[in-house]
């Protein structure tokens, strides 16, 4: 225990080194410190909402909207799998989540529901002997369903987040259909980036204005809404297929930016979205198609001749930075469903500066104690300690650094906590050498000694509390994620410090005395 080959010095003065290195930037304003390389310090730690102010919403997820289309596009697939079976009812309707009719001829029963087997799965049948269908979904893949939704919601919050260059946002799925979002240093502006930016491109059957819209809407159209107006400042609204020729999920690539002198967003399909657009516009040469953009006609051009090159342009009543943004929500891809804002709460940097002065003081204090309570009590391994302990903030603040975790208020907490966590280990060990010191042992033997049999409960006392640390980061969110950081990250550079640089200093002062007495 006492043997340090010349490599080991090395690698464990390297390693406290670096750590002051990339501690330092946090003592300096931001974007002051950089030794001008991505592999060298220059990052300060991240603090989280609690600590710089942000940006705090809880969201609910329309997922009812959803599976009411899925229910109308079942209904569809229902007429469709009837004609193909050359099969009549008597009318198809809709009832809850599921879709209804009754067969004109019963001795069909069977053809019908074998059909709808093979075009459409996961349904659940009520069929009678008079040939009355009630087909819905099966509750198991509607609740496949809703967690795909949230799923993906998330992953495009996430990357329309990530775009604007916001770092740390902590994004969170809670209950069955919420999401909670917390942006460290964001805004109310950030609200923007949650519309749901679903594109199509949609036959337009008539333009009219709003005022002329017809009651009832014959089957398979749906009335839409736009910004144009007429020559006399009436709205105009349009009467469009609901059958989509062309999906947003079909584009790669979107841009703000000008188009014949007027802001405008240019789009690029995939393959598949060039081989629909292309078809669609061949099929409508000389006739509208409408891009509709959440449920509103952005543009209606007419389609002069076949568009086969991949590529479309948006133009309408937006401006550059308008069009800019539209183009992001198009770029990172639409939202599965709609969202609702339950709640939304923006923190001042104020409350943070409060909770970071608060959380200097109780670790200042919480420092000091430690040290001279070291120092009183173990004298000049007790010194060492306090040395080891500077080296422990020191690793413990360049890991945070370093890895761009978030500080939050109760990861200060769990800072505090780690100080006192610190030295336990070192207490351990000096113990053990005073009872063996006390059994008659010789100064190098009794360290050996202390050493040797204390390392094995130092290593079990702190992995317990790690695998508690990592679980609560695990299955915790939000504040109780914050304090199972630093705990983590405490643990690690704590078991550093006390079994490689403490043990060190101590050798290397019993190697350079050797004392044949000695007092703990």
């Amino acid at each position: 225990m006492l043997n340090f080959p010349t490599w080991k010095k090395i690698l464990i003065l390297t390693v406290c080194g670096m750590g002051f290195l990339y501690a330092l930037p946090n003592f300096f304003k931001e974007g002051t410190f950089n030794l001008g390389s991505e592999w060298l310090p220059g990052k300060r730690m991240n603090l989280g909402l609690d600590l710089q102010g942000g940006l705090h919403l809880l969201m609910d997820v329309d997922v009812d909207s959803v599976f009411k289309q899925q229910v109308e596009n079942l209904k569809s697939a229902v007429r469709i799998t009837l004609r193909q079976a050359k099969a009549r009812s008597s009318g198809i309707s809709i009832s809850g989540n599921s879709v209804r009719f009754k067969l004109l001829d019963p001795s069909k029963t069977e053809a019908v529901r074998k059909k709808l087997r093979d075009r459409i799965g996961n349904l659940e049948y009520e069929v009678d002997e008079n040939g009355s269908f009630a087909i819905a979904y099966s509750p198991k893949f509607l609740a496949e369903q809703k967690d795909d939704i949230l799923s993906r919601t998330v992953e495009v919050i996430r990357r329309r987040i990530d775009a604007t260059g916001t770092l740390e946002a902590s994004i969170q799925r809670q209950g069955e259909k919420r999401i909670l979002v917390q942006v460290p240093g964001g805004d109310a502006s950030l609200k923007d980036k949650f519309k749901p930016a679903k594109l199509t491109i949609q036959k337009v059957k008539k333009m009219h204005l709003c005022t002329d819209s017809p009651r009832r809407m014959r089957g398979g159209t749906q009335l839409m809404r736009s910004d144009d107006t007429d020559a006399s400042g009436q709205p105009i609204c349009y009467t469009v297929e609901k059958r989509v020729r062309v999906g947003g999920e079909n584009i790669v690539d979107a841009a703000g930016t000008y188009h014949e002198n007027r802001p405008a967003v240019t789009f690029r399909f995939d393959t598949i979205g060039a081989r629909k657009f292309c078809k669609a516009s061949r099929e409508n040469v000389n006739r509208q198609l409408a891009i509709i953009l959440d449920k509103k006609v952005i543009s209606a051009p007419v389609i002069n001749e076949p568009i086969c090159q991949g590529n479309g342009v948006i133009t309408g009543r937006f401006s550059i930075k308008e069009a800019q943004e539209t183009a992001l929500l198009i770029r990172v891809g639409a939202l599965p469903a709609g969202v609702t804002f339950l709640e939304e709460r923006s923190v001042g940097p104020g409350l943070g500066r409060d909770s970071i002065e608060a959380g200097k003081a109780a670790s200042i204090i919480g420092f000091l104690a430690v040290l001279v309570f070291m120092a009183l009590v173990y004298g000049r391994f007790g010194l060492m300690a306090d040395i080891a302990l500077f080296i422990n903030v020191a690793l413990l603040a360049a890991l945070l650094s370093a890895l761009q975790a978030t500080l939050t208020l109760p990861g200060i907490a769990g800072i505090v906590l780690t100080v006192g966590m610190a030295v336990d280990a070192n207490v351990l060990i000096f113990e053990r050498i005073r009872e063996e010191l006390r059994s008659g042992r010789t100064p190098i033997n009794a360290v050996e000694a202390g050493y040797s049999r204390a390392l094995v409960t130092i290593i079990d006392s702190n992995l317990t509390t790690l695998i508690a640390a990592i679980l609560l980061y695990a299955f915790g969110s939000g504040p109780i994620q914050g304090f199972a950081v630093t705990l983590t990250f405490g643990l690690i550079t704590s078991m550093f410090t006390a079994i490689m640089v403490t043990r060190l200093m101590v050798v290397t002062w019993l190697r350079s005395v050797r004392p044949t007495e000695m007092m703990i």
